[in-house]
């Protein structure tokens, strides 16, 4: 009886792995996993940090992202156009997840980079635009600390509130403060909102977003526990 007893309240105790505590799960059958690819093998995206929005989950339309239509009216479609897949810019920027529905693109020298920006972005930054009402992505993240975090976004165009869940559940919301003038005018967002992980570990984070932005990435810092 001791042995079984002993059994049973470490099976029940928060798990650690590699001194990291694992304290919370995805929910209950999501089928959705996180991104990898040949440059990117390290698993979720870590919390605190950048998430960056072209890298959801796997998984497909309904599971892992929703968008209006099967197309990728970026990758697969305008960056497939004469003089969209600029001079030494790597076929991997141009063609990011071209058969997938989420419209992705990166930013390039005619249109990014030809006039000044608020705040200038990478080089070849991924980003996600042609965004229409009511689309969303789902990304595995985990989590390092529970707490509340501040939020910081790089993004183009409108002064709009995009909203994230954790979990499923309603944690946060970004205000971007200025409209830039132009999907490829670019600002970087400092504190624009907040958001709330109630635990440690591997969560569910899906980000909500509606017609009027280029979306690149989105910082999250520790300010609360």
């Amino acid at each position: 009886m001791k042995r079984f007893r002993s059994t049973l309240r470490a099976a029940s105790a928060p798990l650690f792995f590699l001194g990291v505590c694992i304290c919370a799960d995805l929910p209950s059958g999501y089928k959705g996993k996180p991104f990898t690819d040949e440059r990117h093998q390290s698993g979720p995206q870590i919390i605190p940090g950048t998430v960056q929005c072209a890298l959801y989950d796997l998984g497909g339309e309904g599971v892992a992202y929703h968008d209006t239509d099967a197309i990728n009216k970026g990758s697969g479609e305008l960056n497939r156009q004469p003089g969209h897949c600029r001079p030494g810019t790597p076929e991997y920027f141009c063609y990011f997840r071209e058969k997938e529905g989420v419209d992705i693109s990166y930013t390039k020298d005619f249109a990014d980079f030809n006039h000044p920006n608020l705040v200038t972005p990478e080089k070849n930054q991924l980003y996600i635009g042609w965004e229409a009402d009511g689309e969303w992505v789902n990304y595995t993240v985990h989590v390092k600390q529970a707490g509340t975090y501040s939020i910081n976004a790089m993004y183009g165009n409108a002064a709009n509130t995009v909203t994230f869940s954790v979990n499923n559940k309603p944690a946060g919301q970004c205000k971007l403060p200025v409209d830039t003038g132009s999907f490829h005018n670019w600002n970087k967002a400092m504190n624009c909102g907040e958001i709330t992980f109630p635990d440690a570990g591997p969560q569910l984070l899906t980000l909500y977003y509606n017609a009027g932005n280029n979306l690149a990435y989105f910082e999250f810092a520790l300010v609360k526990k």
